[in-house]
């Protein structure tokens, strides 16, 4: 029995994937965004569920991500976002990925591969519209697009952008971004090059901005469990599919004025009781929660009292005199009435629920609940 673990609810997965279906229509295919090890959760046995539940394509950022689904026996489309390096050309046209082009010289060595193998390159041509990143500036895309369509080899599948502030409450620059986007794909159905997939709509552009889906859509964060962010104007009904949980290892009485931890940075100001919890800043349970964060126990909550170490945080249950040894601790999700969400992690931390799950979901110990998927050999 592990010291402390981390809880994946598919099940919450499939209810968040409905929300999805429940915004779009019935013309709009869905790409479940699973890079960066599904956020924390498990790319493989996420995507598997994803498939099985009927998603159209999968996005990663790297190759290697979409070379480990390729070999785990995933069929279908699969978008590499930060495109892929030259070394690894040949082989994305032969798993038949879809590369992300925003250099004419990467688009080149495709063509060239693509030739080489007698087989076509599908890319999605990044544009960007004003997020400032990644992608072809859209005053340049003409030109561009000019030397992309002349390439043998390379078929243009799809064009797509990416909103910069689609989370928050004034949509006055995303709708800038998508009239851009519009004029675009005008300028290419006017050259006669229609594409199958325009998209430019991640969580927040899904739930806030019906008219930006297209053809596909790109759910990140809201599979999840999260909210893009607190401004939306139609919120989702999303349940969180990780928990984060661990158990009590010791329990001490110890005295007033008694330091605890590293740096004696809390002292009691009574006789108190202190739980010890076997999990720390290894395990990615953030060390700015010293002193600020909270934990479940017995469903009611209990304060993270000194600071958070590399393997071990103590917490306060003086106020719980039922608590016992062994008791199980939630640091994320829920336990009986009350829950603790990666968003009230990230606010305490002034960050973003997304890195509070990339931090937290690489434990060692992970454990897949609430599965409806079979595990055949190849995915379709």
């Amino acid at each position: 029995m592990p010291l402390s673990w981390v809880e994946i609810d598919l099940g919450a997965l499939r209810h968040n994937l409905g929300q999805v279906r429940r915004r779009m229509s019935s013309r709009t295919q869905i790409l479940g965004v699973v890079k960066s090890d599904a956020y924390g959760h498990g790319m493989i046995p996420v995507a598997r569920e994803l498939v099985s539940e009927g998603v159209h394509f999968l996005g990663v950022s790297k190759f290697w991500e979409a070379e480990e689904l390729r070999n785990a026996g995933f069929r279908l489309p699969i978008l590499v976002l930060l495109a892929v390096e030259p070394p690894d050309m040949e082989q994305a046209i032969r798993m038949e990925l879809r590369p992300v082009v925003f250099r004419m010289d990467h688009a080149e060595l495709l063509s060239q591969a693509a030739c080489r193998l007698n087989m076509p390159a599908k890319v999605h041509l990044k544009v960007d519209t004003g997020m400032g990143r990644l992608g072809v500036p859209w005053e340049k895309v003409p030109s561009f697009l000019n030397g992309l369509l002349a390439l043998p080899g390379i078929q243009l599948e799809g064009v797509l952008s990416h909103f910069a502030v689609a989370d928050e409450a004034d949509k006055t620059f995303s709708e800038k971004q998508l009239g851009r986007f519009r004029e675009f794909l005008q300028a290419l159905a006017d050259r006669g090059h229609p594409v199958t997939y325009a998209h430019i709509a991640n969580s927040a552009g899904l739930i806030d901005l019906p008219h930006a889906h297209f053809q596909l859509v790109r759910p990140g964060i809201m599979l999840y469990g999260s909210p893009p962010s607190k401004e939306l104007h139609y919120p989702a009904d999303l349940r969180p599919v990780m928990s984060f949980k661990s158990k009590i290892i010791q329990l001490k009485d110890v005295p007033a004025a008694q330091p605890i931890g590293y740096g004696r940075t809390f002292v009691t100001e009574k006789p108190s009781r202190i739980a010890t919890v076997p999990v720390g800043y290894d395990d990615g349970y953030p060390r700015l929660l010293s002193n600020r964060g909270q934990v479940l126990i017995d469903g009611q909550r209990a304060p993270v009292v000194g600071r958070v170490s590399m393997n071990m945080i103590t917490v306060d249950v003086t106020h719980l005199p039922a608590a016992a040894e062994d008791d199980e601790v939630v640091l994320l999700g829920t336990q009986k009435d009350d829950r603790i969400t990666a968003d009230e992690i990230a606010e305490l931390c002034a960050t973003i629920s997304y890195e509070i799950y990339c931090s937290i979901g690489p434990h060692r110990f992970r454990r897949f609940i609430g599965t409806a998927a079979e595990q055949p050999s190849e995915i379709a």
